[in-house]
């Protein structure tokens, strides 16, 4: 098993589509259970979410990289951008 950070950046003006889209994106993190580490959105200066992070424990990449496609705002188009990055754990822990 691997962990891998799910990075995605909204598009600008991104905010409605986020907030519709939300409960599904919940819903999904919420089904594939403890493969789903810690997750959150990136927060602006003034406390708006412009992005998200969200790390997963999965076999491979491939697994990691149907997460990521599958996930609601993704596919709504909500991200400017995305990243897919191995990641391990130097300080603190996960639960």
């Amino acid at each position: 098993m691997a962990l891998f950070a799910m990075i995605g950046l909204d598009k600008a003006g991104g905010a409605e589509l986020r907030a519709a889209t939300r409960p599904e994106h919940l819903a999904y993190l919420a089904a594939l259970g403890d493969k789903v580490k810690v997750g959150g959105p990136y927060m602006d200066a003034d406390g708006g979410s412009v992005g998200s992070l969200v790390i997963v424990e999965v076999e491979d990449r491939a697994a990691a990289e149907a997460i990521q496609q599958a996930d609601p705002y993704a596919k709504a188009g909500l991200f400017a951008s995305t990243e897919l990055w191995p990641w391990r754990v130097v300080v603190g822990g996960l639960a």
